[in-house]
């Protein structure tokens, strides 16, 4: 009778550390439209008026630290929409993306995951509570 060889499932983790280099040498620009096609389709039209005032026109970074991605975008009249490329970055939130899946899922709220450090935002403190606060009082955006 032979040996058997079995060979374990790679983790997200070590998935995301294999593609991770390739990643960072493409342009971001593509899953930043991506990301603010589905910001519009499933967070755009549930922000309040006050919400929306105070996140537009100023530069918001998602970086997936997993992966390597840090998407540029802002919040403008009709959704929101890729940063200029000079704009300087009002709020820089960072999460690997099996976190921000929790966060956008419901399974893990941002104060959670902010305390466990899994999830990092800096810059304007006002606006990242608005942003927090808003997501809160919303709910899921994905079930």
């Amino acid at each position: 009778m032979e040996p058997r060889v079995t060979l374990a499932a790679p983790t997200l983790a070590a998935i995301a550390a294999r593609i991770r280099p390739f990643v960072q040498r493409l342009p971001m620009q593509p899953p930043a439209l991506a990301l603010a096609a589905a910001l519009n389709h499933w967070l755009t039209p549930r922000l309040p008026a006050d919400t929306r005032e105070a996140l537009s026109h100023r530069c918001v970074e998602i970086v997936v630290t997993d992966l390597g991605l840090a998407l540029r975008m802002q919040l403008e009249a009709r959704g929101f929409g890729l940063a200029p490329a000079r704009a300087p970055v009002a709020l820089r939130i960072a999460a690997a993306a099996p976190d921000y899946w929790r966060l956008l899922r419901g399974r893990d709220d941002a104060d959670r995951l902010f305390f466990e450090r899994a999830l990092v935002m800096e810059g304007d403190t006002e606006m990242g509570l608005i942003l927090k606060n808003t997501l809160d009082a919303i709910g899921p955006l994905w079930q």
